[in-house]
């Protein structure tokens, strides 16, 4: 056998398995996530952006004028999780004076991974609509694919919405889908190789030059890491940064801090 027959696809996706007190992380979510929320003074829960039940989105908006929109993607592997564990994730954007968008959409098996770019699209458009100015993208693991997706050739987004995006940040994104066909998860995802390929930012060019940082955590699995360089190396305006100390699940924690490198990288121009 070569090395690519015998390599471990679904340890190298294993986020879990080589973090420290992993199963801690989704409850401490959802508890300082709804703490958030209890406290965040100006906010619009469950806006409907699509017709099913998890096709909603909450807007949270700053005291004072806002200098634009920012919609962030929650991860999950387009399995699991929805907006409601990431709301507390907003706060760094929204004490520099952004508006904060976070979309649910629909989750595998119940739909392809094609029809949920088209759902955060739409996600997008409806936020949009609802605040004028910039729009800056920024997602998670499964979110940094769906947000890089938006600045591919066959984006969803109209030509107006996408004239308004000003940066995106891919955090521990998935920028080439096709190795995931190797993995278990694809009984979920019933990825064809044509899907994967439609799918996979990294095998394009994006339609316009826009800003893009692929966001690593230095202590991330390896596949990560790589991922992110992958889509450095394949788009002309991207970058790679590699956060020391970060693994997969705290790499998200600095988009509280307002003056984190993080909420740097996405707001400043």
């Amino acid at each position: 056998m070569n090395e690519q027959e015998t390599f471990d696809w679904d340890d190298a996706y294993a986020n879990a398995a080589h973090i420290q007190d992993a199963a801690t992380y989704p409850p401490r979510w959802a508890k300082d996530a709804n703490q958030f929320r209890d406290s965040w003074p100006i906010q619009d829960i469950d806006v409907p952006y699509g017709d099913s039940e998890r096709q909603r989105l909450d807007v949270f908006s700053p005291d004072g004028p806002s200098r634009g929109l920012v919609v962030l993607v929650h991860g999950g592997y387009w399995l699991r999780f929805d907006k409601s564990s990431w709301s507390h994730l907003a706060e760094g954007c929204l004490n520099q004076n952004w508006a904060v968008c976070l979309p649910s959409y629909d989750l595998a098996p119940l739909v392809k991974i094609e029809e949920i770019t088209l759902q955060i699209g739409d996600a997008i458009k409806t936020a949009g609509g609802r605040l004028d100015g910039p729009i800056r993208l920024v997602g998670h693991s499964a979110g940094g694919h769906l947000v890089t997706r938006m600045l591919c050739p066959d984006t969803p987004l109209s030509a107006d919405t996408l004239g308004r995006i000003e940066k995106v940040v891919s955090i521990s994104g998935l920028h080439d889908l096709r190795p995931l066909r190797k993995t278990a998860m694809n009984e979920s995802f019933d990825l064809s190789e044509g899907e994967a390929e439609r799918e996979s930012p990294a095998l394009v060019r994006p339609l316009r030059e826009c800003p893009v940082v692929a966001w690593v955590g230095e202590d991330e699995r390896p596949e990560f890491v790589r991922q992110s360089n992958l889509l450095a190396q394949a788009w002309p305006t991207a970058t790679c940064h590699v956060e020391p100390g970060r693994h997969h699940f705290d790499v998200i924690e600095d988009l509280i801090n307002p003056d984190s490198g993080l909420v740097s990288a996405l707001l400043k121009d």
